[in-house]
C-alpha cells in the first residue's frame, strides 16, 4: 500500500531541494530521443526567449503508477499506448533540444479507477512520483493537480494535496465525464473550489461519448485527428452557454490544441447562437472567446484566425509530448510559432514564456533561470 498522506508530504523536501530520483521506465518509442544531441532552437525575436520556453502541455504517466496499476489490474503494460510510456531522460532530452526551460506536467491515465478508494490510492502514487521528480530536477518541472470528477470527494482531497503539498500551478480535467461536459451544473462544486483558489483549469479531450474506447469513429481515421478537437469544442461552447466564466470569474480555462474548432466556428456561433438553449447572443460569444486561453499543441495551424478571435496574449506554448513525437515538435510545433508571419517578435516571446508566467505566477517559485538576455 502507498504511504499515508502525512508521511508522503514533500514540502520540506522540496524546500531543501533533495529527493530520490524518480524510477525511470525506458519502454516505448519516446526513449529513443534520450540519445539525441540537445539542440535548443533559437527564437526569431533575436533574444533568448526561445531557449526559455514554458511547455504547458506535457503529458506525464508516472512509471511507478504504471507498476501499481498493473498490479491492480487496471492496465496491461504491453497494451499501453505510446504516450503512456514516459521516461525522464527522453523528456529532458526533448526539452533541451527545443529550448524548454520548464514543462508543466499533466498526469494521464486518471480515468481508470474502479472506486473512490482506488482513485485515492492511485493518486497517492502519482503525487509521490511528482514530488520526487520535481525535487530531483529543480526548475525543470511544474505540476498540475489531476481532477477525477467521477469521484468528487477524492477530487477535493487531491486538489488540497496538489496545491498545499506539491505547489501545483493549475488543475487538469477531461472535457467530459461519461458524456457530461464541463460547464454542466453538476461540476459547480468543483468549479467553486477552483474559483476560491483562483485556479488555472487545463482541459483535455478524449474519445467522444457513446463510442467504444479507442475505436475510431470513422474507420481509418484516429480519433485524435478530429474527434478530440470536437470534444474540446463542445466543452468550450457548453461553458459559454452556461456562463461558466461569469459564474466563476477567478477560474482561467486553457483549451488545448488551439481551442479545437472553436476559433473556426466563432462567426457561426455569433450567427446561430440564438438556437442554443438558453440563447447565445453575439456579444457574449465574443466576450468569452477572448477570455479562454489556447495552447499551441497539436501542432497549431496558421494562427490568423486564432489571433483575431482571442488575441496573441491568450496563446501558450505547448508540445503534447510524448503524444507528439520529437520530430513533430521540432518539424511542426515550433516552426508554426517561429515562422508564422502573423506573430510579432514580442508576441512570440509572450507565447514562448511570458504569457504563461502572467497566467501562472506560481511558476516563478522554482522556474529555471532565464538566459541573461531574457532578464
Amino acid at each position: 500500500m502507498p504511504e499515508s498522506t502525512e508521511t508522503m508530504s514533500r514540502r520540506s523536501l522540496l524546500i531543501a531541494g533533495g529527493a530520490a530520483a524518480t524510477t525511470v521506465a525506458t519502454t516505448g518509442g519516446s526513449s529513443a530521443l534520450a540519445g539525441e544531441e540537445a539542440q535548443p532552437q533559437s527564437s526569431r525575436s533575436g533574444d533568448d526567449a526561445g531557449r526559455a520556453r514554458i511547455d504547458v502541455h506535457h503529458h506525464f504517466t508516472a512509471p511507478a503508477w504504471v507498476d501499481w496499476a498493473e498490479r491492480e489490474g487496471l492496465v496491461r503494460r504491453q497494451e499501453l499506448p505510446w504516450w503512456a510510456r514516459w521516461d525522464v531522460d527522453s523528456a529532458l532530452a526533448l526539452m533541451d533540444r527545443v529550448g524548454i526551460a520548464t514543462a508543466v506536467l499533466n498526469p494521464t491515465m486518471q480515468d481508470r479507477y474502479r472506486s473512490a478508494a482506488q482513485a485515492r490510492e492511485g493518486l497517492t502514487v502519482v503525487f509521490e512520483a511528482l514530488a520526487d521528480l520535481v525535487a530531483a530536477h529543480p526548475g525543470r518541472f511544474a505540476v498540475l493537480g489531476p481532477a477525477v470528477l467521477d469521484h468528487p470527494d477524492v477530487t477535493t482531497w487531491a486538489l488540497q494535496h496538489a496545491f498545499d503539498e506539491l505547489g501545483a500551478v493549475g488543475v487538469s480535467a477531461k472535457a467530459n465525464y461519461n458524456g457530461v461536459y464541463l460547464g454542466d451544473p453538476s461540476y459547480d462544486r468543483f468549479l467553486a473550489q477552483l474559483d476560491e483558489r483562483a485556479t488555472v483549469l487545463f482541459t483535455h479531450p478524449l474519445d467522444l461519448p457513446s463510442g467504444p474506447p479507442a475505436v475510431p469513429t470513422v474507420p481509418g481515421i484516429p480519433n485524435f485527428m478530429c474527434d478530440f478537437l470536437l470534444d474540446s469544442t463542445r466543452a468550450a461552447v457548453n461553458m459559454i452557454r452556461t456562463r461558466t466564466l461569469d459564474r466563476y470569474p477567478h477560474v482561467s480555462v486553457v483549451l488545448p490544441h488551439a481551442g479545437g474548432f472553436l476559433p473556426a466556428i466563432a462567426t457561426r456561433m455569433k450567427a446561430f447562437g440564438g438556437f442554443c438553449t438558453p440563447p447565445l447572443d453575439a456579444a457574449r460569444v465574443r466576450d468569452h472567446l477572448h477570455r479562454f486561453y489556447y495552447d499551441t499543441a497539436g501542432p497549431s495551424a496558421p494562427s490568423g484566425t486564432l489571433v483575431a478571435t482571442a488575441g496573441a496574449d491568450r496563446i501558450l506554448f505547448g508540445t503534447d509530448w510524448p503524444a507528439a513525437s520529437a520530430d513533430i515538435i521540432t518539424g511542426f510545433t515550433v516552426p508554426a510559432i517561429e515562422t508564422d508571419p502573423v506573430f510579432t517578435d514580442r508576441q512570440r516571446r509572450g507565447i514562448n514564456r511570458d504569457n504563461a508566467l502572467r497566467l501562472m505566477p506560481a511558476l516563478r517559485r522554482n522556474l529555471m533561470p532565464a538566459p541573461v538576455a531574457d532578464r
